[in-house]
């Protein structure tokens, strides 16, 4: 039923439910990584594959850790640099206009202050 309802206010020119997340890769062209950002919290996480001998191999996610975490409410995107050998990707408050770099660090996904 939900379906219908999401559909039918589509079809008649209402905005459809958007999720919570945007997911966006890194602009690194040999790396593997997709970021996640929560789009009224702004917090940042990222997740990337691994090979692991004599199996499938596996998903690695970053949780946030330093600036990463949640920032005040918002509308919040992502935005990769066309720099090919960037491996961070910029967070942007799409009301305020303020951006911060945010990349994987040891273990933790971490962005520098919002700035603008």
């Amino acid at each position: 039923m939900r379906v219908g309802l999401v559909l039918g206010c589509s079809a008649i020119g209402l905005p459809a439910l958007a999720g919570p997340f945007e997911f966006a890769p890194a602009p690194q062209t040999d790396l593997n990584r997709v970021y996640r950002v929560d789009r009224a919290t702004g917090e940042v996480g990222a997740c990337q594959f691994q090979l692991k001998e004599g199996s499938i191999g596996f998903t690695v996610c970053f949780p946030a850790g330093e600036g990463a975490g949640p920032q005040p409410a918002s509308d919040y995107s992502l935005m990769p640099s066309r720099h090919e050998r960037e491996g961070g990707i910029y967070r942007v408050n799409l009301r305020t206009g303020e951006m911060s770099i945010c990349y994987v660090y040891e273990d933790k996904t971490v962005c520098t202050p919002q700035a603008k």
